[in-house]
């Protein structure tokens, strides 16, 4: 009888004590709406492609029961279905597991953070705390509290960002009109003028009159003039080497005038330039540095001691044995009149580049195909040209290259690669290589392999920088950004600054930009005339970016940023 007494007494106690829990989180239930909740931000944001909450909630004194534990789940509910954030835990003081601790009688605060990724449908939704409790160890009698919403969501701005990242086009060298030149001298006895019948069979002077002849009777080659440079040496005296050397170059003008007579440019006044160095100390400082001459090093000294020619000139005799030497070997080099053919190689025009490339592009030169494919706007035949580049030209990194940059811009990434990888075949550590490299996977979504080979990039040009901007901005690094686009004028290096909260300095980067008239650029202004408060900024850059863009109407109306003018008139109006 007693043992009966007593299993009945424990059962009693038990039940009382399940039905007080029960009791409890009824309770709880009731008075859910003291439960208060503090969400930062207060409108959700999208930042690095998610959205991040941080939520401190309070529970009043005497309302959470010792031995109940709470389910606490943030849900972002859109217009169909909802994304859930992480669970998270709480118990009463008197139930045994690891879960943050609320006091009953003194009530007590949580902590909350967590991430998820962004997703199109948040932009227009709402955050809300859902709350579900049981009784420890009896999960089976759970509870579910009224659902409340603590925030909006979600402002979604850095998902704007425009996929423009900057490719490098190898860039060609061709030049339509190169110079060109034919060098001959004429040498003379010493203290004469005349020209020596020897001195005209020579093999430089037989080159000159061939290339002049040959330049002649090539359309596409075209006369620039002829130089003539007449020298005496500096040894005798300066007026009669004044003299001489005057006398050399009229001689050198007589044997040119005949040699020219079939030249119809050479009838041009000034077709023939002269210059005359009565005493040719630097040609004479030359010879000597290159000759073995044994006391070349002492002769050179004079020549820096003194600046007095006839000083020179006594000072260099008085070294006897050597200017012997001097006189056989270096002199009889500076008395002359030195002849320079100049002209003009003309390259194909532009028509007739285009020409042959149609009819026979392997006949063009390796820069004249690479120049061919910038005569044309047309991305398909750009590629075209830079693909018959590759095949005449299979060594040139520059074809595979531009084969990448053209397929980039057509949006045919995976042909992108491939080119980019056959770039890197012919020369691995271009910078400009590794930039357009990083292009195709930040525009397949790869920010992390982009970043790497970027840093590969260096000093491919300004792109680089630009690129890494883009990346900074997907990973809501906004001040890097602004650093990395430095005065850029583009839609992103605007964006950049805004994210950074620089709303002025937004504006100016998008009205300095080539496209300022482009829709996304009035977009970026609206938002700008809605933080500031400014309306008619907003409204004005509103219908401009509608009239370029009519389905940016739609993306408008769902965007946070306007979220305060959603039900003002004149918006629903220009948005409708």
């Amino acid at each position: 009888m007693k043992k009966t007494r007593i299993i009945s007494l424990t059962a009693l106690v038990l039940a009382t004590l399940i039905i007080s829990s029960c009791g409890g989180i009824k309770k709880m239930n009731k008075n859910a709406e003291l439960i208060s909740y503090k969400v930062s931000p207060t409108t959700l944001e999208m930042h690095a492609d998610s959205v991040e909450i941080r939520i401190s909630g309070t529970f009043p004194a005497k309302y959470f029961h010792k031995k109940v534990i709470v389910e606490a789940v943030p849900v972002i509910k859109l217009k169909s279905g909802e994304k859930a954030f992480k669970m998270q835990k709480l118990q009463g003081e008197s139930v045994e597991d690891n879960n943050p601790v609320i006091s009953y009688v003194s009530g007590g605060s949580f902590s909350y953070t967590d991430k998820i990724p962004y997703t199109e449908g948040m932009r227009i939704s709402d955050l809300e705390i859902r709350i579900s409790g049981y009784p420890a160890g009896k999960e089976a009698g759970k509870i579910s509290f009224p659902a409340k919403k603590i925030a909006d969501g979600v402002i979604a701005t850095p998902g704007l960002l425009q996929p423009d990242a900057k490719s490098i086009l190898a860039k060609d060298k061709f030049q339509r009109i190169i110079a060109d030149s034919k060098l001959a001298d004429i040498h003379f006895a010493i203290q004469q003028a005349s020209i020596k019948g020897k001195e005209l069979k020579a093999e430089d002077i037989k080159a000159l009159e061939d290339y002049i002849k040959e330049a002649n009777e090539n359309e596409r080659k075209e006369f620039t003039g002829i130089s003539v440079s007449s020298y005496a040496s500096p040894d005798g005296a300066t007026d009669l080497n004044t003299k001489l050397v005057g006398n050399r170059a009229k001689s050198a003008e007589k044997y040119l005038n005949k040699t020219l007579k079939k030249v119809e440019d050479a009838k041009t006044e000034g077709f023939i330039s002269q210059t005359t160095t009565p005493e040719d100390w630097d040609g004479f400082k030359d010879l000597m540095q290159d000759s073995e001459i044994a006391d070349k090093d002492l002769i050179l000294r004079v020549l820096s001691m003194y600046s007095d020619e006839e000083v020179r000139e006594k000072e260099i005799k008085n070294i006897s044995k050597a200017y012997l030497e001097v006189a056989d070997k270096i002199l009889p080099q500076l008395r002359r009149s030195k002849i320079s053919a100049n002209i003009n190689l003309v390259g194909y025009s532009d028509e007739e580049i285009t020409s042959i490339f149609n009819l026979k592009p392997d006949s063009l030169s390796v820069e004249e195909l690479l120049y061919a494919a910038t005569l044309t706007k047309d991305l398909n035949q750009q590629l075209k040209i830079y693909k018959e580049f590759t095949k005449v030209y299979p060594n040139d990194w520059r074809g595979p290259n531009n084969v990448a940059c053209t397929n980039i811009k057509l949006g045919k990434l995976e042909d992108a690669k491939n080119a980019v990888h056959d770039a890197k075949k012919l020369d691995e550590s271009n910078p400009i290589i590794m930039n357009n490299c990083a292009v195709v996977y930040l525009l397949s979504g790869d920010i992390t392999t982009a970043e790497e080979k970027l840093k590969s990039a260096a000093g491919a040009g300004k792109e680089v920088n630009y690129n890494l901007g883009i990346i900074n901005i997907k990973n809501a690094n906004y001040a890097d950004a602004v650093s990395y686009f430095g005065d850029a004028c583009s839609f992103n290096a605007g964006l950049a600054k805004l994210l950074n909260d620089d709303n002025a300095a937004a504006v100016k980067a998008v009205d300095c930009a080539d496209n300022k008239d482009d829709a996304m650029n009035f977009y970026l202004k609206a938002i700008v005339g809605a933080r500031d408060g400014d309306t008619d900024l907003m409204f004005n850059n509103i219908r401009a970016a509608i009239s370029k863009d009519a389905s940016l109407s739609s993306k408008i109306k769902t965007d946070m940023e306007f979220a305060k003018y959603f039900k003002d008139d004149t918006f629903t109006s220009i948005v409708k």
